[in-house]
């Protein structure tokens, strides 16, 4: 019976050895180091070197053919990689006394009330990551009880004016507030300010502490605020499953 050939290369350990051994030679060869860092850098300085470079002038847009039929297909260029997460894009933000019930994101439904003169409308609810992303809205003056935060907060204040007992500073339209975590203070709107909005992006827990004890008597965090939301949209006629869209 005729064996097949294997293919099969051997060599002596030592011959192995002396491989292994020509081979760190060459790598720790001061001159090659040399020549090698020598082509990174060459690399290197080949790539882009600012965001200029990645900016395209309008007039050469413009020359780009108009109609998708004429535009070559990129395999590279898609919107987003399979699995991942849709985008949530929200119109209308700055309409702030909104009457048109026709489009969904123009409902002024889509303002969920705390009290009578506090009211939120949810843009992103990040279930995955632990914060929520909401307009804050104050009719007439008004104050947010004293609260401590876990995380930080990031705030722009768009319309109004508002600020902290505890601080000196007052914000306006415009405005933008960092809160490190572990601030504790008390919300203030002006008197005499009619409607302030500003938008809040709060990362952990908002813990409301006692004025007196400084005890904390309560809390919010996203799956509080979802709750809420979805709550008010039952009650209000939009449903449920409405706060679903802001969800991620």
């Amino acid at each position: 019976m005729r064996r097949e050939a294997s293919v099969v290369v051997a060599r002596p350990r030592h011959a192995e050895r002396r491989s292994s051994s020509a081979m760190h030679h060459h790598i720790h060869n001061p001159r090659h180091q040399c020549l090698l860092l020598t082509c990174i850098c060459l690399l290197v300085a080949l790539l882009p070197s600012n965001v200029a470079s990645f900016v395209i002038p309008s007039s050469r847009v413009h020359q780009q053919p108009s109609s998708s039929s004429q535009r070559p297909r990129s395999p590279v260029l898609t919107s987003a990689p399979e699995g991942a997460l849709p985008d949530i894009v929200v119109p209308a933000i700055f309409d702030f006394n909104i009457t048109d019930a026709a489009n969904d994101n123009s409902d002024p439904r889509v303002w969920v009330p705390q009290t009578d003169c506090l009211s939120f409308r949810p843009l992103c609810f990040c279930t995955s990551q632990g914060y929520y992303v909401n307009l804050l809205k104050f009719k007439g003056g008004g104050i947010l009880g004293r609260h401590r935060h876990s995380s930080p907060v990031h705030a722009l204040t768009l319309k109004g004016s508002w600020g902290y007992r505890e601080h000196d500073w007052h914000a306006t339209p415009g405005t933008y507030v960092f809160e490190p975590p572990g601030e504790t203070h008390t919300l203030i709107v002006d008197e005499d300010c009619e409607e302030m909005v500003a938008m809040f992006h709060v990362t952990g827990s908002l813990l409301y502490v006692s004025e007196e004890s400084g005890d904390i008597i309560g809390f919010d965090d996203v799956f509080s605020k979802l709750e809420k939301a979805r709550d008010w949209y039952e009650e209000c006629g939009l449903g449920r499953d409405y706060a679903n869209q802001f969800v991620r």
